[in-house]
């Protein structure tokens, strides 16, 4: 049987146009027979069926005459998000991660808050589900050097690397999987990835860092707190299983 790219059999099966088709691949959206779609110009059967997630909503936790508080969720940019709102990004997640990230509205409270950044006063505190049994609490302290190429970022330990320190504490074990919290004192590029990756331990759903295929990166903000505020984002329904 002929075979098509699978960015442009979706956009004939969906009535999309084909940059439409090919950004729903890219974002992770795109299942065909229980798999993953991850490359858009992946030749498949002509016939072929799709099955596409929706991507949701992101939701406002919080907002004053200073910041906004939102919950992003997986496979949104934080640049998208910061195009919905009348505020400026204060930091960053992953597109794959979930969570809270916070925009600012003031000037003044956009210098306090960068500054609490920089003298690590904020605190920052994740879930994620691992491969691999994690018993005892570990922390990593070493340093992680990013390279980009075009559009993509990798990053490793290295020892020109910026200093990057991780604390990670078990919660619970199923299976050959842990799920654990994560506590950063800094905040490089993929850190969390790059360190679990490091231990041996890596992320569900992060396959550019070793982990196994899932449907979506397991890792999310969950909680972060600085100059007085603190905004939590509940667990998404993919930990649900993981309820310890």
């Amino acid at each position: 049987m002929e075979k098509e790219k699978a960015y442009k059999l979706l956009a004939m099966q969906e009535g999309i146009s084909n940059r439409v088709a090919k950004e729903l691949i890219d974002r992770g959206l795109v299942y065909c027979q229980g798999k993953k779609i991850n490359v858009a110009r992946g030749l498949l059967e002509a016939d072929a069926k799709f099955r596409v997630e929706k991507l949701a909503e992101v939701k406002v936790i919080f907002e004053d005459e200073f910041l906004i508080a939102v919950d992003k969720p997986a496979f949104l940019t934080s640049d998208e998000v910061e195009k919905k709102f009348d505020a400026k990004l204060l930091h960053r997640l992953d597109k794959g991660t979930s969570g809270v990230v916070l925009l600012v509205k003031d000037e003044t409270f956009q210098k306090e808050a960068i500054s609490a950044f920089k003298n690590r006063t904020v605190y920052k505190e994740y879930l994620a589900v691992v491969s691999g049994k994690i018993v005892e609490p570990i922390s990593v302290n070493e340093p992680i050097i990013s390279i980009k190429k075009g559009n993509i970022v990798y990053s490793k330990i290295s020892k020109n690397g910026k200093d990057a320190i991780t604390h990670i504490t078990p919660m619970m074990v199923e299976g050959k999987q842990s799920k654990i919290k994560v506590v950063i004192e800094t905040g490089r590029t993929h850190q969390i990835r790059v360190h679990l990756k490091s231990l041996g331990f890596p992320i569900l759903g992060d396959t550019t860092y070793g982990g196994r295929e899932s449907k979506r990166l397991m890792l999310h903000a969950h909680k972060i707190s600085l100059l007085g505020y603190e905004f939590i984002s509940p667990e998404p329904k993919e930990f649900a299983r993981f309820a310890g």
